[in-house]
């Protein structure tokens, strides 16, 4: 069984980001490209074991080499979406980036050969069948492993918040759903996904990591694909949350915020501060709203004591953590808010143009 170990949970602050991608054809529309782009030709350098595609052929996934100090991630993400832009021009496709692509026809699209999802599409049926979803995932490494699962436990409250300033997918199947963030909706049917519950210590998620393999109910502990995990592989609390972004400054500001999160509830927890034991369903009620709303949400607080506002709460972080990246997302235009902005005003050409990455 491909299971973790407490003893990966060895280093404080390091970074990692993954964000997935849309491979697309020169008139912008989603078409099979991982075939070529992961298994035909060689990567660049960077992108050397850093690039994978998803469930879905016109979709791909990059890892960052592992980040040791802050102030290089802005290099290595750029570096890293250069890279596949020009491996992927190069072969005569181009890339695209949104939570789901707005011209992602699921009936009609390939899915990947690999084993691993062959096997997920076999056990799961219609909701992985249709899942043309693309999001990003930062990981922040721990030095403990109880630590660990204690922030991922108080990072429940937050994702939520991260969601609706990513909100980036008001469109699915060619329609407008209505939905700020359909991305985040369509990846929930899928099993282990969502909002987690709380764990009580390490042992408590290792011994539910070790029973859901034992029963078969996950082929990996990869499929545990919660909102935010601790990663009993990479020895990172990975927040799972947000849409994928068109524009790096906005995943940056994601990443800032994670990072300086962690790291915050990470001395609240050598503090000896007493966790939060939120039920799941109210932390779903938050996470709907963001769904729905993105940056039009309102959430319960975190002592679900009252109602704020996103941007009274982007507000307190900001202050409070000493960050500004969420607040300058929050003062511009949503992802949602633009893609049927565009549409509206300049038609669905335009929209497709408009996620493809510069």
């Amino acid at each position: 069984m491909d299971r973790g170990s407490p003893e990966s949970f060895t280093r404080m602050g390091t970074l990692g980001i993954e964000e997935e991608f849309f491979v697309v054809d020169g008139d912008g529309r989603p078409t099979s490209g991982s075939d070529e782009l992961v298994y035909g030709s060689e990567p660049p350098e960077i992108l050397d074991g850093r690039l994978d595609h998803e469930l879905f052929k016109f979709v791909l996934e990059t890892q960052t080499p592992l980040i040791e100090k802050p102030g290089d991630v802005p290099e290595t993400l750029r570096a890293v979406r250069s890279a596949l832009l020009e491996h992927a021009r190069a072969r005569g496709f181009d890339i695209a980036a949104a939570g789901l692509h707005p011209m992602a026809r699921w009936r009609e699209l390939e899915h990947a050969e690999k084993p691993r999802y062959r096997s997920q599409l076999d056990r799961i049926q219609y909701p992985q069948h249709r899942n043309t979803t693309a999001g990003l995932h930062v990981h922040v490494g721990v030095d403990d492993p109880d630590k660990a699962v204690w922030i991922a436990n108080e990072l429940r409250w937050y994702v939520p918040v991260m969601l609706a300033l990513s909100a980036n997918s008001p469109y699915w199947n060619g329609f407008d759903t209505g939905l700020d963030s359909a991305r985040a909706k369509i990846f929930e049917a899928l099993p282990n996904t969502g909002m987690p519950t709380y764990f009580e210590d390490y042992a408590a998620f290792d011994r539910f990591e070790r029973r859901m393999l034992e029963a078969d109910s996950i082929g990996d502990r990869g499929e545990l694909w919660f909102d935010v995990r601790p990663h009993t592989g990479h020895g990172t609390v990975e927040v799972r949350a947000p849409d994928a972004q068109t524009d790096p400054e906005i995943t940056l500001a994601f990443v800032e915020y994670t990072h300086a999160l962690v790291l915050a509830l990470a001395e609240e927890y050598e503090d000896g501060t007493p966790g939060n034991d939120h039920r799941r369903e109210l932390l779903d009620e938050n996470k709907w709203r963001a769904i729905r709303h993105g940056h039009e949400a309102s959430f319960l607080s975190r002592d679900l004591e009252e109602t704020l506002d996103l941007g009274e709460v982007v507000d307190l972080e900001c202050e409070r953590l000493g960050i500004d990246g969420i607040r300058s997302v929050y003062d511009r235009e949503s992802g949602a808010e633009r893609q049927r902005r565009i549409h509206e005003e300049r038609g669905p050409e335009a929209l497709i143009d408009s996620l493809l990455l510069g």
